[in-house]
């Protein structure tokens, strides 16, 4: 019988050191797993750092590893440092993202390129050395966003930032299948954590919240245990976006 539970696996977690990141990695350390805790840059090195160390109590080994995931060299070099120090792959989890709320009008080309390069040229070559490295058997999973089946003004870069994702998460569950690599995208609303918070005014965090079950945003307590689910006995899922958001939006 395949083992679909968490002891004794290896996982990667990029944008591992806070936020959904850091409550996943610390999760799958305490069922057993090992962890290698990516995370972007200084600024974020100090909860990492007590992600870490929080991982480590609960027994695990794990790895912190750091890089601008932009940069294609940079997402291989993350692999191959995490293969180096744990061990094969079994699961690889990116977590990382960019949001910006702006009306076209008002966007840059920069901003345009920062969007566009964290939410899916990042994405797109995690997926692919994920689909190098991964053991046979293993699972990928990328957060993206609620946004993808929303009709909204002012987050044309971040949902069009997004979007791309799922046709590679398709792509890639396709071509990786023959391995046994499952590969899925989740996609909460908006979470109650500081990514979101920088974009919006009180009023529009309060329309946020009317929108979904309970008037609340997404808890990173909601999302956890699905990317576990995803990870272990929800393997036979793949090439799919699972919308979990409370109601904030669907299909």
């Amino acid at each position: 019988m395949t083992d679909h539970s968490l002891q004794d696996k290896t996982i990667l977690i990029a944008g591992g050191g806070k936020n959904l990141g850091g409550l996943i990695a610390r999760q799958a350390a305490a069922a057993g797993a090992d962890i290698a805790i990516h995370y972007n840059s200084e600024s974020s090195r100090t909860e990492a750092e007590q992600t870490l160390a929080a991982v480590e109590d609960n027994g695990a080994k794990a790895v912190l590893l750091t890089g601008d995931l932009t940069r294609p060299a940079n997402v291989e070099k993350l692999f191959a440092d995490a293969t180096s120090a744990l061990g094969s792959i079994d699961i690889a989890i990116n977590t990382t993202g960019k949001v910006l709320r702006k009306p076209i009008a008002d966007t840059t080309e920069d901003e345009y390129d920062a969007m566009f390069d964290i939410n899916s040229k990042a994405a797109y070559f995690f997926i692919k050395e994920a689909g190098k490295h991964l053991a046979d058997n293993g699972k990928i999973i990328t957060i993206v966003t609620a946004l993808l089946a929303a009709f909204t003004d002012g987050y044309s870069t971040y949902a069009g930032g997004k979007s791309p994702v799922e046709h590679f998460t398709r792509a890639a569950a396709k071509e990786y299948s023959e391995r046994g690599i499952s590969v899925t995208a989740i996609a909460p609303g908006p979470m109650d954590t500081p990514f979101f918070y920088g974009q919006e005014t009180p009023e529009r965090v309060g329309f946020h919240r009317s929108q979904a079950m309970g008037n609340q945003l997404t808890q990173i307590e909601d999302i956890a245990p699905i990317v576990r689910f995803l990870a272990t006995d929800g393997w036979w899922i793949t090439g799919q976006t699972i919308f979990a958001n409370g109601g904030y939006t669907t299909r």
